[in-house]
């Protein structure tokens, strides 16, 4: 017998909140599961921040301790959801200069020194 998903009530609800700042990689700012996870949604709508479902990556995201850059493994899933997010409110993703620099020269900035 197989079984059938839960379907998504308040219970069961689990919200992922990252931040990114162009600095390092993005970090879990909070989670929650339940009541808690349906307020991080409602103050994620209030604020007009976008949201997006992703049941799985959710569930792997909320594995990392909060505060916490999320793991390199998850950098590219994390970097389609943050591109998602910043398209949605016609904002451009905040990007190191360094890196951006390296990805058009295929070099390494100069230091002044």
């Amino acid at each position: 017998m197989t079984r059938k998903p839960l379907p998504p009530t308040t219970l069961h609800r689990l919200a992922v909140a990252l931040r990114y700042d162009g600095e390092g990689a993005p970090k879990i700012t909070a989670k929650g599961r339940g009541e808690i996870g349906k307020r991080i949604i409602e103050l994620a709508q209030a604020h007009q921040v976008p949201l997006r479902q992703d049941a799985e990556l959710c569930q792997v995201l909320a594995q990392v301790p909060l505060g916490e850059e999320i793991p390199e493994a998850l950098y590219v899933a994390v970097a389609e959801v943050l591109a998602f997010a910043y398209r949605l409110s016609g904002q451009d993703l905040p990007l190191r200069t360094e890196t951006a620099e390296e990805d058009m020269t295929g070099d390494q900035p100069e230091s002044g020194g």
